[in-house]
């Protein structure tokens, strides 16, 4: 049987990992879904299609068994994120349920319960309660997907080849510092974006995962100074000095938000626990996050080389 599949975002950081494990396959036909001149993803045929504009969307679920909704805009002004992250989805959905597609996926973030502390907390366990316009709009996407029948899913740190965000703002942090940071204690859910792209995959596709929300991150939360020591050894040392504690750091970054926003998180736990996500789900929770980071450790080395991040 083969399986009609629609992807948004399919260059993305993680759309373009769902679009590689769909490539692999069987029986798995990939439509996706771009606002630019075609790059068509391996082993996809694209079709035109924007999502700030309705219009421009009709049709395009047309013959679709499965949507997974990877795109999102997580900059710009909180009209332009809205547009596309709020309304965007929403006009999405509307067209799935007007063709009739059975199964609708949307990648959406743990940002969008705020900034916790979270604990071992499980599906249901916390309030949505975003603090940024752009975790305001993806949680406004999750309720179209949610109130359609959809399933959300919802990760906290991505890591891996194409993250722009999560270790290259962490030695951006480093570098305000000038010293490595000591007193993180907290514990993160993470997860590598290789895994994360498979397990969308498996969860558009699986019979056994009805609608609701999961959180997806490896069973294994890590420790933050797990995560400062892997940037420390594989990616940058941040200078020979004595280690600062957080608020020596707090004192130092000041005029810096993207860095006082990563020190923040690397003090307060954001550990999302659902195990329920991985039983019996055609995917593995994959490597650990020591193995994982190790083999995307050369990439962030040139990639904040070349950015001059």
């Amino acid at each position: 049987m083969t399986v009609g599949l629609l992807l948004t975002g399919a260059t993305g950081f993680v759309g373009s990992r769902v679009a590689a494990a769909a490539h692999g396959r069987p029986g798995v036909r990939v439509r996706a879904l771009s606002r630019r001149t075609p790059g068509e993803p391996r082993g996809a045929r694209t079709v035109p299609g924007d999502l700030t504009d309705p219009r421009a969307l009709y049709g395009v679920c047309d013959g679709i068994d499965v949507l997974v909704h990877c795109a999102s805009r997580v900059s710009g002004d909180p009209e332009a994120v809205a547009a596309v992250n709020d309304l965007g989805t929403k006009a999405l959905v509307e067209e799935a349920a007007r063709s009739g597609v059975r199964r609708i996926v949307y990648v959406s973030t743990a940002a969008v319960h705020g900034r916790g502390p979270f604990s071992g907390v499980r599906p249901g366990g916390a309030p949505i309660a975003p603090v940024s316009a752009t975790s305001r709009s993806r949680a406004a996407a999750e309720r179209h997907v949610l109130d359609a029948g959809g399933l959300v899913l919802r990760p906290h740190l991505v890591h891996g080849e194409g993250d722009r965000w999560v270790v290259p703002g962490l030695v951006g942090l480093l570098r305000e510092l000038s010293a490595p940071l000591a007193g993180c204690a907290a514990l993160h859910s993470m997860i590598d974006v290789e895994t994360l792209g498979r397990a969308v995959l498996a969860a558009a596709l699986s019979p056994k995962h009805g609608p609701g929300a999961h959180y997806v991150g490896h069973p294994d939360p890590v420790p933050a100074s797990e995560l400062l020591t892997a940037v420390y050894e594989q990616v940058e040392r941040p200078g020979d000095g004595a280690s600062v504690d957080v608020a020596t750091a707090r004192a130092r970054a000041t005029g810096s938000p993207r860095a006082l926003h990563h020190l923040d998180m690397l003090t307060v736990d954001h550990w999302f626990a659902d195990d329920a996500f991985w039983k019996d789900l055609d995917c593995s929770p994959g490597e650990g996050f020591a193995t994982a980071f190790a083999r995307s450790a050369p990439w962030y080395r040139a990639y904040l080389a070349s950015s001059g991040t």
